[in-house]
């Protein structure tokens, strides 16, 4: 089902890790950014999209995980975008033969059997510092950033206000590292390039969990100190750990310990 996060901007969430997929209206049709999860969750959203009377005009892959990079047959043969280094990843392991059994690897267990994989990470790469997506729908400014993984980056939807941020400024996961040589401070660097946008938004889209008004600044401080206190060997006060943690969230706290050893 969609919902309402702002006008022309709505949200179809998986019942799985609480993934967003982001419908944008444009003149022609709509944009889908990072669709998902099952086969009947995006037939769900096909079906949703067709009952909005638009087609699907262009996709975008906020990043290469296996979750934000997937598609349905019935959203069409459209442009589906990401950044240079997005789609390079995704060639890379596309050209290998074992390609679905290394995707298969972070599958969900409970949803292992029931994610499309066909359609997965047939990504365009736009051209290296684009700096606004090719649609004809409102403005969308592209925030690439070397935070979570290879090529991320944000949309913002500057007519409407929306930030889109994929896997950051999630209210249930807490900040997750590239295995770059500075996974601490690439984090950092794209929270200081979405703290530069935060003005123009007045809502944010996590890749994973709750839709918020009026409180982008808060997610980026609260991403911010947990990076900070791994940085610094330090225990977050973090809601998103601990018993504070969201129901069925609770395994978080696992991955904060695994990402504390490894970093701090």
């Amino acid at each position: 089902m969609l919902s309402q996060a702002a006008e022309g901007v709505l949200v179809h969430q998986s019942e799985v890790l609480e993934n967003n997929a982001v419908v944008v209206q444009g003149r022609d049709g709509v944009l889908l950014v990072d669709p998902g999860l099952t086969n009947g969750e995006l037939a769900c959203l096909a079906r949703d999209l067709r009952e909005l009377g638009q087609p699907v005009a262009a996709g975008f892959a906020t990043h290469p995980d296996w979750d934000h990079a997937l598609w349905h047959a019935e959203f069409g043969d459209v442009p589906r975008y990401g950044t240079a280094r997005c789609a390079a990843y995704l060639q890379d392991l596309l050209a290998k033969p074992d390609w679905k059994s290394l995707v298969a690897e972070g599958l969900p267990p409970e949803i292992a059997g029931d994610v499309p994989l066909d359609l997965f990470g047939r990504v365009t790469a736009l051209p290296a510092g684009t700096a606004y997506l090719p649609w004809v729908g409102p403005r969308t400014r592209i925030i690439e950033h070397p935070a979570h993984a290879p090529g991320h980056a944000a949309l913002l939807i500057e007519e409407r206000g929306v930030l889109v941020a994929g896997d950051m400024l999630s209210d249930v996961l807490v900040p997750m590292f590239d295995t770059t040589a500075d996974p601490i401070e690439d984090y950092l660097t794209g929270l200081r390039l979405l703290e530069a946008a935060a003005d123009e938004a007045d809502v944010v889209i996590p890749g994973h969990g709750s839709v918020a008004a009026g409180q982008v600044r808060a997610r980026i401080k609260l991403d911010r100190a947990y990076v900070q206190a791994l940085r610094d060997g330090r225990e977050p006060d973090d809601p998103r750990i601990g018993p504070s943690a969201k129901p069925g969230w609770e395994w978080v706290g696992d991955l904060h310990r695994a990402q504390a050893a490894k970093l701090g």
